[in-house]
């Protein structure tokens, strides 16, 4: 009887401090920084000092996104980690209700400012630029960019990712469509970013065994996966980069659902 009573007890001690433990995990995650996936590589992440900042604004035409998130009522900044139409997305038509700065490489900003964005900034590899308290810094990522305009693909200038330091000097990479490669690990030693959004869908960027590997080099605590089960091309799953991220003990996976947020 004894036994059983301590077994109870113990049982009740996890529970209790599973419960407790929880929201506070949560709001050591981003230090108030609010992070809502929309599916695919579109992000809305709200800082402490509500900066909205949007990165790939994938949305109208986004089969994961949830309804009630397709249409955006405030944007900051909107990052474009390359041209192609996922990733593009509804960048005008929200940065022309909003007048949201649009971030992107040098060639895909002339191309949206063409298209008639007012507020575009230019940027390329290694820089940064700062406004309202945040940090945004632009990395190499391993892919391809163009825009399809008819039978046409107008030239974007490369693919990359960002790294954003938030004004409480939270930070974060974001990856954009990449494969993984060796300087990853610069970006990761540099920046130090406490979390890391990676795509694992396999086909059109890395999967699960090459995500895995490349959130080993960066370091961060925390990866959230991104990029997957959009079209049956992505055959990469959640389930399938766990297993590997066994062999990265030191990273936590945030499995991060459409239209939930991390905060």
């Amino acid at each position: 009887m004894r036994r059983r009573k301590s077994v109870l007890c113990l049982g009740l001690f996890v529970i209790l401090t599973l419960v407790f433990s929880a929201p506070l995990f949560a709001a050591e995650i981003g230090k108030d920084v609010k992070i809502t996936y929309l599916g695919q590589s579109a992000f809305k992440i709200v800082s402490p000092k509500n900066v909205v900042v949007y990165i790939d604004p994938y949305l109208s035409k986004n089969p994961k996104t949830p309804e009630e998130m397709k249409t955006v009522e405030k944007a900051d900044f909107i990052l474009v980690t390359h041209g192609h139409f996922d990733h593009l997305g509804d960048t005008l038509a929200i940065a022309e209700k909003t007048n949201a700065k649009i971030v992107a490489m040098h060639e895909l900003a002339y191309y949206l400012t063409k298209k008639g964005a007012k507020n575009v900034i230019g940027m390329n590899k290694s820089g940064t630029y700062t406004s309202q308290g945040i940090a945004i810094t632009m990395v190499p990522a391993s892919h391809s960019s163009g825009i399809f305009e008819g039978d046409q693909i107008i030239y974007a200038g490369d693919p990359v990712g960002f790294v954003i330091k938030f004004e409480n000097g939270f930070t974060l990479y974001h990856g954009g469509d990449t494969g993984v490669f060796g300087d990853m690990k610069i970006t990761g030693e540099i920046y130090q970013p406490e979390l890391s959004m990676l795509p694992i869908g396999s086909h059109f960027t890395m999967g699960p065994r090459e995500a895995a590997y490349a959130a080993k080099l960066i370091g961060s605590k925390y990866v959230i996966p991104m990029h997957y089960g959009s079209s049956p091309l992505l055959t990469g799953t959640v389930e399938d980069f766990l297993k590997w991220m066994k062999d990265v003990p030191q990273t936590k996976v945030l499995v991060v659902k459409p239209g939930e947020t991390v905060q």
